[in-house]
């Protein structure tokens, strides 16, 4: 796998994390910053105020995000609401996308489980299409999301529910 050094880098930051939201926010940055073709990485949340809402977690990227989603809505939702990973090849035929940017081609979506529970969604997107189509790069985002589960059944976030 070309990023298992940056999945070592989790596992060992997870281990000494102060809390996961620490860790989602080492992950997203550096997968921003080693990875160029994926221009936004980010985490979003279950709402401990409103289960039916994800809210923005920890992010980096080059344009802003959407603030929170609806429970199934957009292709974070999906993933969220079906407990499987999602991703569009091309962002402009998928019906499900939220549009934040228009120079956005590709993105995947992987839930991000704790103790079998869904309590978010990890978000990539890129430039490019086709950026996962992939098994390689599937796997990658998919081992970051379990490595963030993982720290998150040890710590939580206050504003965070487990549906």
């Amino acid at each position: 796998m070309p990023h298992k050094y940056l999945l070592k880098e989790f596992e060992d930051f997870a281990r000494s994390a102060e809390n996961a939201e620490s860790l989602m926010q080492h992950v997203s940055k550096r997968i921003h910053i080693h990875i160029p073709r994926y221009n936004w990485i980010g985490f979003y949340l279950v709402s401990k105020k409103d289960p039916g809402t994800l809210v923005l977690g920890p992010h980096a990227g080059s344009f802003t995000p959407t603030p929170k989603i609806s429970w199934g809505q957009g292709l974070c939702g999906a993933a969220a609401s079906t407990g499987s990973t999602v991703v569009s090849d091309n962002v402009a035929q998928d019906p499900r996308y939220i549009q934040a940017s228009d120079l956005v081609r590709s993105q995947i979506s992987v839930p991000v489980l704790t103790v079998g529970k869904i309590v978010g969604a990890f978000n990539v997107e890129s430039y490019f299409l086709a950026a996962f189509q992939k098994q390689v790069e599937r796997d990658f985002v998919e081992g970051c999301a379990k490595i963030v589960g993982r720290c998150l059944e040890k710590t939580a976030i206050p504003d965070l529910v487990r549906v």
